[in-house]
Parts: C-alpha cells; structure tokens; sequence
C-alpha cells in the first residue's frame, strides 16, 4: 500500500463502476487499497460480510454443487471446477480432496469474508470471497450455472455477519514467508543428512522448520544430486510435453491460507504475452513466466522411492507454483514424469546464499 489518503468506500464503489471490466486486485493497486478493502466498500451495495468459519464454510458448500475454486497468488492463478466434497474439517488445518476440488487449507490465515454479487451485463455473478488480516485475497469460490442457488443463499445467510459497514481493518502486509532468511545456522552436512532419511514429502516442511532454512534456501544448499537449477523456460517446456504426452501432473498453486491442487492431464497450452495459460474442461491455470526467477528440479526420498518435483520462485524467494507426476501414496514416482524432469535444460547452481 501507499502512503496517500485512502478513497472512502463512495470513491472506491465510483471507481468500481468507471472502471467495470477491470480486475478486482488490478483497480484495488491503482486505488492503493487492498482487495478486501474494494470488496468491502460494497457492503450494502451487492456485498454481503460473512464470518470466516472456514469449517462451516467447507461444509456447508458440498449442497452448492458445482462451483469453480479459485486459489492464486501474485504470479499464478488455479481455477477448478467441480464440487467440494470429501472435507476434512479442522482449526488448524482443513482439506477438501474431491476429485477435481483438492485444497489444503489453513483457517487461521482466513480473517475476512464476502459474498459477493455483482451484475455482467444481463447476468448476476455470485461468489464467496475470503482474504488475509492484510486484505489479500486467499480463496475464492464462484457460482456456475449449474449451482444450487438457493443452498448458496442459506450458506450465506447462516455465515453473514453483525457488522456490515462498508469498510474493513486491514493489518500491515504480511511477511514474506518462506522466501526470507530466517538466521539459520545450518550446516550443509546437516541439511544433507536430514534430507537423506527422509520417507515422505509431507516431512520436508518440517524438516525445513527445524534448520530454520526457507525452501529456496534449501535447495541452494543441498547439492546437484537432490535439487538442481533449470532453464526459466523449463516450466513451458514441461507443459507442452506434458499436454503432447498426456501425462498427468499435479500442480500446485497457493498462498499463506490455501494451496489448491489439480491431478491429472492438461490439454490446452495457450501462451500469451508473459502469461502460459492451461484453459481445459474443468482447470484454468495462468501463470506468469516473467515473474518466474528460478526453476529447480528437487529429488525428495520416500518409502516408495525419490520423487521429483518442478519448483518455481519469484524474486523473493516466494514459491510460485510447484508439479509433480501424478502418484498415489505407496506408489512408486512415474517414470515418464522423471525422464520429464531429469532432461529439462539445466544451467549452473548459484553458490549458496
């Protein structure tokens, strides 16, 4: 945010109908507010704030049917459609692990929510909305023609708040997360030693919270036979064998709240401009190659053998979005996603930062 005086929530809806075809989160930086803080100057003027219960929210949307989920961040954005189903409730964390809806959530990050409805010409768009305490947007769920509408009507009402003024307190950004040092003092014999007995992915982040190492910290250390640096056009790359192969990848894409996941075959690779776009049936992804800094491919051991995984970071360390091949647990890695993965073109490792 800048420092210059915020619109009042009459400017803001004002700027909202001059500039109609806009983005939410484009007009938000142009006005120097955040999202939420655009969304929740329309309070009483087509925006509903909602409590964020995130458990109630999960399960409230199975009777909602299909929906398209939308989890992004500032170079990626990962849209599915499909129902939310098979929801694991939690406080601490929260799934849902439909077969095209997969998230991984993390409710304490959620503290705003809307919804929201806003008229496209002759339609009436509906949506679910939910943001960080710094008015980023974390998750958001868009009504499709095929919605029970009248099960979304109820889910709002039993969420909406007491508290409907247009406008919202918003925190100061929130750190950098993962992509910041954060004063560690381990020594790359450790790391190594570590990362050698490990048996799950899932144990990585852990590993990672005990040497206090980012991610990318990480796999600069570590050594070429765990993680080794890629072309910035590896990503591209791997799409288009992906799509000609039919082979099915997971992809995934997240924030601090919820990193959202697609398992299967991509189809359609459209490039435009700095954008690499997959536009199937049931997954859009739009991704911003210019904002991709580095490209690692990073081996992780598992009880079922390594698997590799495709890794791509901003400027600042931040993860912007991740793939591996297809797998189940107790399944050994694909052998076609780690040919993929072994023979993108490589350049030079950085030294360690």
């Amino acid at each position: 945010m800048d420092q210059r005086v915020k619109p009042s929530p009459d400017e803001i809806r004002r700027a909202r109908e001059d500039n109609s075809k806009m983005r939410e989160r484009d007009l938000a930086a142009q006005l120097g507010i955040s999202e939420a803080e655009l969304v929740a100057a329309h309070c009483g003027h087509g925006a509903v704030r909602i409590e964020p219960r995130v458990n109630d929210v999960l399960t409230g949307l199975e009777a909602v049917g299909e929906v398209m989920a939308l989890t992004r961040n500032e170079s990626a954005v990962h849209e599915q459609i499909g129902v939310y189903d098979k929801v694991v409730t939690g406080n601490h964390n929260a799934m849902v692990l439909g077969e095209n809806i997969d998230l991984r959530i993390f409710p304490k990050v959620w503290s705003h929510g809307f919804g929201v409805e806003r008229r496209d010409g002759g339609e009436i768009r509906r949506s679910l909305q939910f943001f960080d305490a710094s008015g980023e947007a974390v998750h958001k769920v868009h009504l499709r023609p095929a919605s029970n509408l009248s099960a979304y009507q109820k889910l709002v009402a039993s969420l909406e708040s007491s508290n409907q003024e247009p406008g919202v307190a918003i925190a100061s950004s929130a750190p950098e997360g993962e992509g910041e040092a954060q004063g560690s003092v381990a020594s790359i014999d450790d790391l190594r030693d570590r990362w050698s007995r490990l048996t799950d992915v899932h144990q990585f982040f852990g590993m990672l919270k005990t040497l206090k190492l980012s991610r990318r910290e990480a796999v600069r250390m570590v050594g070429q036979d765990y993680a080794w640096l890629l072309d910035n056009d590896a990503v591209g790359a791997m799409f288009h064998h992906a799509a000609e192969g039919e082979m099915p990848i997971m992809c995934f894409v997240g924030n601090r709240g919820c990193i959202q996941i697609h398992s299967g075959p991509i189809k359609s690779v459209k490039p435009m401009g700095p954008w690499i776009n997959v536009l199937d049936e049931t997954f859009h992804l739009h991704l911003r190659t210019d904002h991709i800094h580095e490209v690692w491919a990073v081996r992780k051991p598992t009880k079922d053998g390594h698997v590799t995984s495709l890794e791509a970071y901003d400027a600042k360390g931040g993860m912007v979005i991740q793939f591996f091949g297809k797998r189940h647990e107790g399944e050994g890695e694909r052998e076609d996603w780690r040919f993929l993965a072994e023979n993108l073109p490589r350049i030079p490792s950085p030294t360690a930062a």
